[in-house]
């Protein structure tokens, strides 16, 4: 998440602070998608029926990626995209 909105400059919201609970954080692979992910991810997506976008809270920045940001603080409503995430993937990654 950090890379994305704090390296990259990309203006992505992260309304939980990066906890994986709230899904603002949605990405887009264009290419670079890593083949696994949390368990939190997995039980947030699959709660909220999501499918084709990945929560960037929950991915480990390790190789190059092109992602498309879905939700953006702009025109969204919000005074700001949440509170800064930790540097650690939060809760503590269950890999699957």
């Amino acid at each position: 998440m950090l890379a994305i909105e704090q390296d990259a400059k990309v203006d992505i919201l992260h309304a939980c602070g990066g906890n994986a609970r709230c899904t603002t954080c949605r990405v887009e692979f264009i290419e670079g998608e890593p083949s696994r992910m949390t368990a939190a991810e997995k039980e947030r997506l699959q709660a909220r029926g999501l499918s084709g976008v990945r929560l960037s809270c929950q991915i480990l920045c390790d190789r190059d990626m092109t992602v498309r940001a879905i939700s953006r603080l702009e025109g969204s409503g919000r005074p700001d995209p949440g509170r800064t995430p930790e540097e650690a993937i939060t809760p503590a990654p269950e890999w699957i």
